[in-house]
């Protein structure tokens, strides 16, 4: 026989294949389904909340409350950051507002705010002490909207 004839002597299996080969395939295919599951969520798919739901409460070391249904966060810079001091995550407040060049007297913008968050509360002068609200949108819309140098103040309901 030469090597240009066809033989029917079995192929010589080389045996299984080794456990790094076999670590690879199992890697690749496992990327590759990852892959097509990406590729075929629907893009009506809501993405993933980052929030607790609205029935969550303060966290014992006073962190950030759930944002309840229907309602937005607003972060609130306050005319007297000390007042930051005695709010805690979860209480009621009253948000006031002078309007720049307006009125003296303060207008209620939203009654009873859920507080989520305070930040900076310890002496903060550099503008980086803010109050986070949950309000509705159209009293966020009203306290965003408000023009600069406006001055916010709350009320601490009981």
């Amino acid at each position: 026989m030469t090597d240009g004839e066809a033989t029917l002597r079995p192929v010589h299996w080389r045996g299984l294949p080794r456990r790094r080969t076999l670590l690879r395939v199992t890697l690749v295919a496992v990327l590759l389904g990852l892959a097509a599951a990406v590729l075929q969520t629907p893009p009506s798919c809501p993405p993933p909340r980052a929030l607790p739901s609205a029935s969550a409460t303060a966290s014992p070391s006073g962190g950030i409350r759930a944002l309840p249904a229907g309602a937005v966060g607003v972060p609130i810079r306050l005319a007297e950051p000390a007042a930051l001091a005695v709010l805690r995550p979860g209480a009621r407040v009253d948000l006031l507002v002078v309007p720049a060049g307006g009125s003296p007297d303060p207008t209620l913008l939203a009654p009873r705010a859920l507080v989520l968050d305070v930040v900076g509360a310890t002496g903060a002068v550099d503008g980086s002490s803010a109050l986070y609200l949950a309000l509705p949108p159209e009293q966020a819309r009203r306290a965003v909207g408000l023009p600069e140098g406006s001055r916010f103040a709350v009320v601490v309901r009981g």
